[in-house]
């Protein structure tokens, strides 16, 4: 017990021992909190644990941010934008398919120096379904982009398929990445050509699905001309017998 409380009292010196982040207070405290996040699970990350990371004070960190979760959201927001900032315009000509592999691999690679802090998220994600919902809608929005980046439809009903889709898809990806230490990582290369592969699928069969009530549509509506049509024809017949 006792050493688990020096370690603990250890571990909290080396916390504070830290250089707050630089940038603007909004910056400092998006790397504060992933830093954090990279230590202990989301759960344990208290507001004022963030603010002091960050080096900012309560009333600062309450004008910026309303919880740990919108801190987050901070986080996956500049992602969002940092990886459509870099968009390879050589990409242009390649498949929907390559495109999004090129816009899911890039957002790897800025994520590269927070694997601790992802893998820390995706751990308490298992085990905590109110945490894990929320990542959910974030990722979805944040895939919406990334399709878009890819030249690929993210809007409507069948775009909000899509981007839940994906999402599910990209955790598969992160579980494999947050574990690949090898040079060129490989496994998450493979994993992401095997993921869109099998995604690519799954949008064929959307596709053909979404058909489906199209076509219904198409139908009633020549049903519907073809009853007034008929209906037009027998008030005419009606009145010339009169």
């Amino acid at each position: 017990m006792a050493r688990k409380a020096t370690r603990s009292k250890a571990r909290r010196s080396t916390s504070r021992a830290k250089p707050a982040p630089s940038g603007t207070p909004r910056e400092r405290i998006i790397a504060a909190f992933m830093d954090l996040l990279a230590e202990q699970p989301i759960e344990r990350i208290g507001l004022a644990e963030i603010a002091e990371r960050a080096g900012v004070t309560l009333a600062e960190l309450r004008r910026e941010f309303g919880s740990p979760l919108a801190v987050l959201a901070a986080h996956v927001k500049e992602l969002d934008r940092q990886v459509l900032a870099e968009i390879d315009p050589d990409m242009a000509e390649e498949s929907p398919r390559e495109r999004l592999f090129d816009v899911l691999m890039r957002r790897l690679e800025l994520l590269g120096d927070r694997k601790d802090a992802v893998r820390s998220l995706l751990r308490s994600a298992r085990r905590d379904p109110p945490l894990a919902l929320a990542l959910n809608a974030m990722t979805v929005r944040s895939q919406q982009w990334m399709l878009t980046a890819a030249g690929i439809g993210a809007s409507g009903p069948k775009g909000m398929v899509r981007a839940q889709g994906l999402a599910l898809l990209f955790a598969n990806v992160l579980r494999i990445w947050v574990e690949d230490d090898e040079a060129g990582q490989p496994r998450t290369l493979a994993a992401l050509d095997r993921e869109l592969s099998t995604g690519q699928r799954l949008a064929g069969l959307l596709d053909d699905l979404c058909r489906i009530p199209e076509a219904a549509c198409r139908f009633r509506d020549r049903m519907r001309n073809a009853r007034r049509e008929r209906g037009g024809r027998r008030s005419r017949g009606e009145r010339a017998a009169a």
